[in-house]
């Protein structure tokens, strides 16, 4: 995903930035403890399609 991009997106339910997990490829929210997922190179940004964060992912 292209850095650029991931700078100017932001949380749907926070409006905080988001990390890129390329391993996962996922792009994480870690104040709204969410995991949106990205789909052939695109961000889902929809909270019913995110997943929920455990303690131990956000720790890392």
């Amino acid at each position: 995903m292209d850095t650029r991009l991931i700078e100017l997106l932001v949380c749907p339910v926070t409006k905080g930035p988001l990390e890129f997990d390329r391993e996962k490829q996922e792009l994480i929210s870690r104040s709204a403890r969410l995991a949106y997922p990205v789909r052939d190179g695109i961000p889902v940004l929809l909270e019913n399609e995110a997943r929920v964060l455990t303690d131990a992912e956000l720790d890392a």
